[in-house]
């Protein structure tokens, strides 16, 4: 016998909570502080998207579906909103990550032939994430480096001043870890 009148007539929201799972499995119990400090209130869903994703690495279609059922809104309105925005992303991020500005100064400064030759290095093209999730290349429209033009940021590190060969030496230090056969080799 039933022990409560959510186990008799379950609501969307109660059978979402109950199915909502992290990554392996797990509920998404780490975000409920999160939801409780902004009261679920739908009118901080762009907040609580962005700590979701801190907390979990991307927002999966689960942790959609659960910010959704917790705050009481459509699954399109939030799938709407973090798609509206750039930042949010829907896959987990790669290992690495090489980002090119392209704005005026870095692309008068020579950011194209750097694109072209991370490109062709990386085997991916720009905005892509190699197969095995290892490297992203992306670029951005100002890093506000313009007196260091053509800027590269690598794994958050700015790179100031950079040419071809200097770019691709600093992937190449990169592709030193990333071991034969595709898997990070275990680090000493």
């Amino acid at each position: 016998m039933a022990n409560s009148v959510a186990e008799v007539m379950p609501t969307a929201r109660s059978e979402h909570l109950a199915g909502a799972a992290a990554p392996g499995g797990q509920a998404f119990e780490a975000l409920e502080p999160i939801l409780r400090r902004y009261h679920r209130s739908p009118d901080s869903l762009i907040e609580i998207l962005n700590q979701s994703q801190e907390l979990y690495g991307h927002l999966s279609d689960d942790l959609l579906r659960h910010v959704a059922g917790s705050l009481e809104l459509p699954l399109s309105r939030v799938h709407g909103t973090a798609s509206f925005y750039h930042l949010f992303r829907f896959r987990p991020p790669a290992r690495h990550s090489c980002v090119v500005c392209n704005g005026t100064a870095c692309e008068v400064k020579g950011a194209a032939p750097l694109i072209e030759a991370l490109e062709q290095e990386l085997r991916i093209g720009l905005g892509a994430c190699s197969a095995d999730g290892w490297v992203s290349l992306g670029s951005v429209r100002c890093l506000g480096t313009c007196s260091a033009a053509p800027v590269v940021v690598i794994d958050g590190a700015v790179r100031k001043h950079q040419t071809v060969s200097s770019v691709l030496a600093a992937v190449r230090e990169l592709d030193a870890e990333h071991g034969p056969e595709g898997e990070a080799e275990p680090q000493p």
